[in-house]
C-alpha cells in the first residue's frame, strides 16, 4: 500500500472515510479477522486497533496480522499502553488528549515511546483527541475533563488550537459504548473552525447517527462496539454507508 498519510488523506479528500476500531482486549485474533472480512465487505476504508485498558504487544500484534491477511487493509495503531507495540501495523496515530488534566496523556508518554517509535520505523499522524461527555473508559483512565455536550466554543477552541499546534487531525470522542455520540452541532462547529480534517467516534451505531455526524462535516468516522458486536450485516452495512455517504 502507498504510506498512510498518502492514504488517510487522499481518502479524506475524495469523502467521508469510515473506520473499524477493533480492541484487542478479550478479542481472539480469528473473531477479529471475521468480524474484519465482514466490515470490509460493507466498505470500511481502514482500521484502527487500541482499546483503553488491556493491550499488550502480543494482542496487538497477533489482531493486527489477522486483520491484515483477512482484508488487506491499512492497520492503523490507535494508541493506549506505551509499552504495548508492534511494527506490523501501517503506521499509528500519534495521540495527545488534549484534554487530559494528566501530563502524562498529553507529552510524557509520548516523549517516553518517540525514539521507540522512530527506531520500528513507524509511519506518524499526529492527532488531537479531545473528550467529550460522557467519555466512557478512556475520560476515567486519562483523566480528561470532559468537553460538555453544548460548550461548543470548547470544543472549537481545543481544536483551533491543535491546529496552530501543528496537530494533522481533530479527533472528538464520545468514548467507546456511549450511549450518545458527539452532538451534530459540536462537530459543524469544529469543522468550521479548523482547516484539518476531523474524525468522529463513540456512540455511532445507527444509520440515522452516522448520517448526522458526516452532514455535519466529519471527514472520517469511526465505530468499535458496534462493529464488533453487530451481527445483522444488514444493519452493518447500512451504518457504514450512511457514515460514506453510500
Amino acid at each position: 500500500m502507498t504510506g498512510l498519510n498518502d492514504y488517510f488523506f487522499s481518502k479524506v479528500k475524495e469523502g467521508t472515510m469510515h473506520m473499524s476500531l477493533l480492541d484487542p482486549e478479550g478479542l481472539p485474533p480469528e473473531k477479529a479477522a471475521e468480524i474484519a472480512k465482514r466490515v470490509k465487505a460493507a466498505g470500511t476504508d481502514a482500521f484502527m486497533i487500541g482499546g483503553s485498558t488491556g493491550v499488550t504487544s502480543e494482542n496487538l500484534e497477533a489482531i493486527t496480522v489477522a486483520v491484515k491477511e483477512a482484508t488487506g487493509l491499512p492497520v492503523i495503531y490507535f494508541p493506549s499502553d506505551p509499552s504495548a507495540f508492534t511494527d506490523k501495523v501501517d503506521g499509528m496515530f500519534f495521540m495527545s488528549i488534549v484534554n487530559s488534566t494528566d501530563p502524562n496523556y498529553i507529552i510524557g508518554y509520548h516523549a517516553m515511546v518517540a525514539p521507540f517509535v522512530r527506531k520500528l520505523g513507524l509511519e506518524c499522524i499526529s492527532m488531537a483527541y479531545i473528550i467529550v461527555e460522557p467519555g466512557m473508559t478512556v475520560a476515567r483512565i486519562s483523566k480528561a475533563k470532559c468537553v460538555e455536550r453544548d460548550d461548543l466554543v470548547l470544543a472549537a477552541g481545543y481544536a483551533l488550537a491543535a491546529e496552530y499546534m501543528g496537530f494533522k487531525l481533530i479527533y472528538l470522542e464520545a468514548g467507546s459504548g456511549a450511549d450518545r455520540p458527539v452532538p451534530p452541532e459540536m462537530i459543524r462547529a469544529v469543522k468550521e473552525a479548523v482547516k484539518i480534517p476531523v474524525i468522529v467516534g463513540g456512540g455511532i451505531r445507527t444509520p440515522e447517527a452516522a448520517t448526522a455526524a458526516r452532514e455535519a462535516g466529519a471527514n472520517a468516522i469511526v465505530t468499535g462496539t458496534f462493529v464488533e458486536n453487530c451481527e445483522n450485516d444488514s444493519v452493518l452495512n447500512a451504518v457504514v454507508h450512511a457514515a460514506k455517504g453510500i
